[in-house]
């Protein structure tokens, strides 16, 4: 599942995006990776390893959800189903 979150461009300053990105990895865990800063700028890449799904994903839900008190929109999310989301 791939999100991607942007706030609008600001008084001349470009928009900041944050996007996640929650894959399997080859062992059946999972990783969160975020990647975040200013458009066209060098930006900040973390990632986060999780023994499960499930916790990964309500880390990825408390991150989106915090981002969206900062300002931030939803520009797109690839690889969603419903339950994915809640």
């Amino acid at each position: 599942m791939r999100v991607f979150m942007q706030t609008l461009p600001h008084g001349g300053t470009p928009p900041a995006y944050y996007q996640m990105i929650l894959q399997e990895d080859l062992l059946g865990g999972w990783t969160l990776i975020r990647q975040w800063g200013a458009m066209g700028q060098r930006g900040v890449h973390r990632r986060e390893h999780f023994d499960n799904h499930d916790s990964a994903q309500k880390v990825l839900i408390d991150v989106r959800d915090n981002q969206l008190s900062k300002g931030f929109q939803i520009m797109f999310v690839h690889n969603q189903t419903r339950s994915d989301m809640a």
